[in-house]
């Protein structure tokens, strides 16, 4: 059986924001080390605009960057992503047991001869990404409610285990191990504040943003017409963080070009370790592309602005320590631009070689946005022309309340009948049984499983079009159906 899977790496109108966006990192990061050189008090400027111990201008382009994507997230689906304990449990591990231990290893094997600078790098290692992995998460199509639930994950562990994993790697196993070791002393207060600041603002703003917009205006409104506008709001807060963030700290980084090689190695081996090796886990474990995109960038990710400021706030600001801090975003930012696209180009070759043999009867499952128009003709259509030969499902990854009206109005004129079909949302189990997933139009929404057949029909959304319009796509639809079918090894009914 062949599968056909559509190439999502280059959607369709992809802004020049979005398709040059590495080309923009890098311009960005080069901006942020002129102006750390140019101006030589820049950094003592910037760096004097904080409340606490949080930097303002970082914290408004983290706040910019992250209201955007936190805004998208559905969250009246969280509770499906809570229950979901199996990759609860695989963050969980790769976070603050794996992560952690990886860079303590690193930062010995790479760095035993610098001592501040082994610190530091151990520093970042404990550290979980809170904030710019829901970026990274979001451009490579993962699963934005599971996003939101392992950062708020993260946040409490972090709260909770920083201080602790740090008088861990830094004293208690070192002595373990006859290695050198060193103090952390950091307040739990500090960490929290962090926490929320970065997350805790933003998440509130998207919380209240969805549910507002979505009793005034719709879930249609909001999805289709609201969120498109802000959206690149997220992108330009990444370019201003980039562009501050290296501003601070271009002085150190380019007066210690030979420190910076040496602690990018291993951030290197980290990154890359992380997330291959988590992208792997989730897959071997049969997680759908976008549950183990999550995991993964979850897991590589670490909170650059808690380890610089844990970093200056013990050991000041131009210890070796707080420079580990400042490398580590030098090298995350584009590696992790990198995986994006990795990640997007093994999106299509999620499955396996070999598709699952097709059950009998196979199993058919139509997925669009709201489960009202065009799944629910093609389910419709399906039905009608299997003649009980096919098991059919459809489902939307944000259901409408009704079926469409103009989409019943032209079924109907053919003899078939769905005004009596409730749009209803997929779930995991249907999915799992499928034996081929027909998407129209739910984007990186849509489920990806190992071993399932996709096909990719690109429709015209029949939602707020007339009847006579509609009539065009549930004529396209009849005969894709039919051809679905003719590979089936079904006949259609004539």
């Amino acid at each position: 059986m062949s599968t056909t899977v559509a190439d999502t790496t280059e959607p369709a109108g992809l802004s020049t924001l979005d398709r040059f966006l590495p080309v923009w990192i890098g311009l960005a990061m080069a901006a942020g080390l002129l102006l750390g050189r140019m101006i030589p008090d820049l950094d003592e400027w910037l760096d004097g605009i904080e409340v606490g111990t949080v930097s303002l201008p970082i914290a408004v382009g983290l706040l910019a960057m992250m209201y955007p994507v936190l805004a998208k997230v559905r969250y009246r689906h969280i509770g499906d992503e809570l229950a979901d304990r199996r990759t609860i449990v695989l963050s969980l591990v790769l976070n603050w047991l794996v992560g952690p231990a990886l860079m303590f290893t690193l930062a010995w094997v790479f760095l035993a001869d610098l001592p501040e600078l082994r610190t530091g790098l151990i520093i970042v290692g404990l550290a979980r990404c809170i904030a710019m992995v829901l970026i990274w998460n979001d451009l490579a199509c993962g699963n934005r409610e599971l996003g939101a639930v392992l950062v708020a994950i993260n946040s409490v562990f972090q709260i909770v285990m920083y201080s602790v994993l740090g008088w861990f790697y830094l004293s208690v196993l070192p002595s373990w191990l006859g290695l050198d070791t060193a103090d952390l002393d950091v307040g739990v207060w500090a960490i929290a504040r962090s926490v929320l600041i970065f997350l805790g603002v933003p998440l509130a703003a998207g919380v209240l943003t969805r549910s507002v917009g979505e009793a005034r205006k719709g879930t249609e409104w909001y999805e289709d017409t609201f969120l498109p506008r802000i959206g690149p709001v997220a992108l330009y807060g990444l370019l201003f963080t980039i562009v501050v963030l290296f501003a601070l700290q271009g002085t150190q980084i380019t007066d210690n070009p030979f420190d910076v090689a040496r602690v990018a190695v291993p951030l290197l081996v980290y990154f890359a370790a992380m997330w291959f090796g988590s992208f792997i886990a989730g897959h071997r474990l049969g997680l759908p592309y976008d549950r183990a995109t999550s995991v993964a960038f979850t897991a590589a990710g670490n909170n650059f602005e808690l380890a610089i400021a844990v970093a200056i706030a013990v050991f000041g600001a131009t210890s070796g320590q707080a420079l580990a801090g400042t490398i580590g975003p030098l090298v995350e930012v584009p590696v992790l631009v990198g995986l994006v696209y990795v990640a997007l180009w093994a999106r299509p070759h999620w499955s396996p070689a070999e598709a699952e043999a097709p059950s009998d009867p196979p199993a058919v499952l139509f997925l669009c946005v709201h489960n009202a128009g065009r799944s629910q003709m093609a389910a419709g259509w399906t039905r009608h022309l299997a003649g009980g030969a096919v098991d059919v499902y459809s489902g939307g990854s944000e259901p409408a309340a009704h079926a469409n009206p103009a989409a019943v109005a032209a079924m109907a004129e053919v003899g078939i009948d769905i005004a009596g079909q409730v749009p209803q949302r997929w779930t995991d189990a249907v999915a799992r049984s499928a034996d081929v997933i027909v998407t129209m139009g739910c984007g990186d929404t849509c489920p990806v499983y190992p071993g399932k057949r996709y096909e990719d029909w690109p429709l015209d959304d029949p939602a707020g079009q007339p009847v006579e319009m509609v009539r065009a796509v549930r004529d396209d639809i009849e005969q894709r159906v039919r051809n679905l079918l003719g590979s089936l090894g079904v006949t259609p009914r004539a």
